[in-house]
């Protein structure tokens, strides 16, 4: 069995580590091959690894036009539909999904990712947006910006079987010189989600060589020279929020320059690329410069967030219930009077187990349920702040059972 069918398998057993590794051995041998990213790009969607699953299926795209093959077209572009979903990239995602709607209106997975896309999108237009907010914003190309593999000097191995042998792909033609943009055309994009901000430099020519990215706490600067000019350079000081530079990432390819910038306290929304917070007390007070001012202290006319509800009296407003439990009782009135909203609860034995658990919690932990209980899909309730305010909370499932996404 070889590596592109291990992968298969591995794949299918739900071991997405294992089927990534295996594409990737297949991959390195014939690196023409659309079938095998469009199969790695499911793999690492699976496992939750949205940018490299948006990377392969963008590849695929390139490769697949190239060869004018339909069918792996229509499937490259419904994998990078399904990426650019849980990238929070909600418009571009319905844009590729058009894609793959006029290539294949039958496609069997087709209604269930519009019915998905267009939900999100709703909500967001229901809701007041904010200033940098982009998951509505299309940026997408049909035809995608990406770097394509080389292609391998060696011959393939014998295919074990037909439908193996219609898979392995021929050489791609050598790509031809990029010519660099010019300073004053240089543009540049970006997009969030809860951990990271994905900042883009579309400049094609970079030399990787000589291109400098530095990434610290509070700044971003990029310099490379272009030909025939000076240096160009871009900075971004302070960022909006502190970033941690030890898992933040760049890279560069021939049309464009891509960061990762991983946010330094998750969950905290950017509203811009840049602000004017004071940042000299970054060295001196990491705890205190990990959530600027300007982010604890939002705009007045921000509303709070709504949560869904069951309740048949309608949405309950959480940051009252919070002050009313942690505020001191006046003198002469009853300690639980203060807590009395949460009584007016509609719910079950299990729902007025977890209001007691909730009312007897200090701030912290109050915060810690709501957010591993909603991030977790109700599979982890955490009263430990200092632990999950630090990371997206992932579903644990019992034995035996999966969680879905959806």
């Amino acid at each position: 069995m070889d590596q592109a069918a291990r992968g298969a398998a591995a794949l299918k057993a739900s071991n997405y580590e294992e089927a990534v590794q295996q594409y990737t051995i297949a991959l390195s041998t014939n690196p023409n091959a659309v079938p095998y990213y469009i199969q790695r790009s499911t793999a690492y969607q699976r496992s939750g690894k949205y940018s490299e699953a948006l990377a392969d299926a963008e590849i695929a795209v390139v490769l697949a036009t190239k060869r004018a093959r339909r069918e792996q077209i229509k499937d490259a572009q419904l994998r990078r539909a399904i990426a650019l979903f849980f990238l929070e990239r909600y418009g571009d995602a319905e844009f590729i999904l058009g894609i793959v709607k006029r290539l294949d209106a039958k496609e069997k997975t087709l209604q269930v990712w519009q019915i998905k896309i267009t939900k999100k999108l709703n909500e967001l237009k229901a809701g007041e947006f904010e200033e940098g907010d982009t998951r509505t914003t299309v940026i997408a190309k049909e035809l995608p910006d990406v770097e394509v593999p080389a292609a391998s000097s060696s011959k393939p191995a014998k295919a074990e079987s037909k439908a193996e042998e219609s898979n392995v792909e021929a050489p791609a033609p050598a790509p031809k010189p990029v010519v660099p943009t010019p300073a004053d055309k240089i543009k540049h994009d970006w997009y969030q989600n809860n951990e990271n901000v994905y900042f883009t430099l579309m400049a094609k020519g970079v030399p990787k060589d000589a291109a400098k990215v530095e990434i610290e706490q509070d700044s971003l600067d990029i310099s490379f020279p272009i030909k025939d000019s000076s240096d160009y350079s871009f900075s971004l000081d302070p960022l909006y929020a502190p970033v941690d530079a030890s898992q933040s990432s760049f890279r560069i390819t021939p049309t464009k320059v891509e960061v990762t910038l991983r946010k330094a306290t998750p969950g905290v929304k950017w509203h811009a690329l840049e602000s004017d917070r004071d940042t000299s007390r970054s060295t001196e007070n990491k705890s205190d410069a990990s959530i600027p001012s300007h982010v604890l202290n939002p705009k007045t006319n921000e509303q709070p967030p709504s949560y869904p509800t069951s309740s048949r009296k309608g949405a309950k407003d959480w940051d009252k219930v919070a002050k009313d439990l942690t505020k001191k009782p006046a003198p002469g009135e009853d300690a639980d009077e203060g807590a009395a909203d949460l009584d007016d609860f509609d719910g079950d034995e299990t729902t007025r187990f977890f209001k007691q658990l909730y009312k007897g919690a200090d701030p912290d932990q109050q915060r810690a349920m709501m957010k591993s209980y909603q991030e977790s899909g109700g599979t982890v309730l955490s009263t430990d702040w200092s632990n999950v305010g630090k990371k997206t909370v992932v579903p644990e499932p019992p034995d035996g059972m999966e969680a879905k996404k959806y």
